[in-house]
């Protein structure tokens, strides 16, 4: 699960709040703000590496794509987000970290109706992060299968990134009371949706398969990039319904995400994937992703 961090190193932590860098201790929200009171908002969660914050346009596109979704109007520009981003790296001296960017309704009274809300408020957070031990990274990750089956697409878009994640909340649960970090979520129909905060990815004969979007999963930006980096790799790439039999059989399995990365997963529901170590197309694919994240390819 996140970290961030916590103790000495943050007292100096100063938060992007509406306009103005505040120290963190000032950054509140009212208690009337349709985020706090029905999690009605979106967010992104990006990267910095080596001082750039990556694919930057990339989320910022697909923040304000989920917010026309909702009708949620963002009082800043393209422009002037990426703007605030940057300036609250720098606050923070930020080398290697991440960034929670956050827009709310804002503040509106009791009751659903999000159009009494005058102006959406903006949040932005930079920090570090450690999303798993890197020993995981090096060994692969144990997961489940969660019973939280995941949002139907009718329900909400699953391209939406809201601030609603109880959904995927109640899976991640499930996998803490397993002793384990991650679950897969699946969708109505019984097909693999995503993982409570990862895209899902599985090797099978040499080729790679992910399940669509349309099963009810977020498009992430870090699977777009691995989908790049695989097929420039020569790799075969395909979008299909994946079944819970296609991830106990498979030869490599792993996840993707902003915070995760790229990390394999070496066993399912007690059942070991291939050789129980993450395979070498994954190693492959992690390896490319953190040349291309550090810019060195």
């Amino acid at each position: 699960m996140e970290q961030l961090n916590t103790g000495k190193e943050i007292m100096g932590l100063k938060i992007w709040l509406d306009g103005k860098l505040v120290e963190k201790d000032e950054a509140k929200v009212s208690v009337f703000d349709h985020g706090l009171l029905y999690g009605d908002g979106v967010f992104e969660g990006i990267r910095v590496y080596d001082g750039r914050i990556f694919e930057n346009d990339a989320h910022i596109k697909r923040l304000f794509e989920s917010a026309r979704a909702i009708r949620l109007k963002i009082s800043l520009s393209h422009e002037e987000l990426s703007q605030a981003m940057e300036e609250t790296v720098k606050a923070n001296n930020i080398v290697n970290g991440y960034i929670r960017l956050l827009i709310t309704r804002g503040v509106g009274t009791l009751g659903l109706n999000p159009f009494v809300c005058e102006k959406s408020s903006t949040i932005i957070i930079a920090d570090k992060i450690q999303l798993y031990p890197e020993e995981l990274y090096e060994k692969g990750m144990k997961i489940i299968s969660a019973n939280t089956v995941r949002n139907h697409p009718l329900a909400i878009p699953p391209q939406v990134k809201s601030l609603n994640y109880l959904n995927n909340i109640l899976a991640k649960i499930e996998a803490l009371d397993n002793n384990v970090m991650e679950a897969i979520m699946y969708n109505h129909e019984g097909f693999v949706a995503e993982a409570t905060g990862d895209n899902v990815f599985i090797v099978k004969e040499g080729i790679i398969y992910a399940p669509p979007v349309e099963s009810g999963s977020l498009e992430g930006i870090t699977r777009k990039v691995v989908i790049k980096l695989a097929k420039e790799e020569g790799f075969t790439v395909v979008e299909k319904n994946l079944t819970k039999f296609d991830l106990y059989i498979c030869d490599e399995f792993f996840l993707t995400g902003t915070a995760a990365e790229v990390i394999g997963i070496v066993n399912i529901d007690g059942r070991p994937i291939g050789d129980a170590k993450p395979g070498p197309i994954t190693t492959k694919l992690r390896e490319k992703f953190f040349k291309y994240a550090h810019g060195k390819e």
